[in-house]
């Protein structure tokens, strides 16, 4: 079946199968492999995208039902050579440990920053709250995003 949509600011029309997950179509379709796979099943939000504005596991979205969408994955956060503040503050804080939930953290906070520029400690650590870190980086993390949203 034919798709359109929109990745990271770029429209795209694929032919793709009608049961096929939106992670397999980023990854394998579009070469965009900052999005991870980790349980497959919505539990670690590993493979967090920002669809339409929204937080959302890609493991559990099949591509068609982004047709018409726009999505954001964490390759569309840096603009122009430029790291978002987002990125830029996760490195500053030392919020990456072995790395493998961090495409996940970045966009969950990503898509509460852009829906509360300001949000309370409680709010980041409710729009995190899907997401898993085996290292244990959570105060780092949070403190990342705190650090973000009184920049703005």
């Amino acid at each position: 079946m034919q798709i359109e949509f929109k990745v990271n600011g770029k429209s795209c029309s694929l032919d793709i199968c009608p049961t096929m997950r939106l992670i397999d179509l980023l990854r394998d379709e579009l070469g965009l492999t900052g999005t991870k796979e980790g349980c497959g099943e919505g539990e670690c939000g590993a493979c967090t995208v920002i669809i339409d504005g929204e937080a959302v596991n890609s493991c559990l979205v099949l591509a068609p039902q982004v047709r018409g969408k726009e999505i954001i994955t964490v390759e569309g956060l840096a603009g122009d050579g430029e790291l978002d503040s987002l990125q830029q503050k996760f490195i500053e804080h030392s919020a990456v440990e072995c790395g493998f939930c961090t495409p996940g953290m970045l966009m969950s906070a990503k898509a509460l920053l852009m829906k509360n520029p300001h949000p309370s400690e409680e709010e980041i650590r409710q729009a995190l709250a899907g997401n898993l870190c085996r290292c244990s980086g959570y105060s780092k993390i949070i403190e990342a995003v705190k650090d973000v949203a009184s920049l703005s």
